[in-house]
């Protein structure tokens, strides 16, 4: 069974930041809550170790309950 990789692993975290919100400029607020969906799925379809996927969506989860955004 494969677990979710918690460690620093982007090279350039922050360029990817970057790309990521760029990505989404001058799209609507719902484009870009689709630009994310349709992203997760693409990436979820690459991982496909279901365990790996239900403990990053638990994690989000929490994460989310825990720091809502202001």
């Amino acid at each position: 069974m494969s677990h979710l990789n918690r460690s620093p692993n982007i090279p350039d975290p922050d360029g990817f930041y970057e790309a990521l919100i760029q990505a989404q400029r001058d799209l609507s607020d719902a484009q870009a809550d689709a630009f994310l969906a349709k992203l997760v799925l693409i990436l979820a379809n690459h991982v496909g170790d279901r365990a790996v996927l239900t403990e990053a969506r638990e994690l989000a989860r929490r994460n989310t309950l825990e720091n809502p955004p202001q």
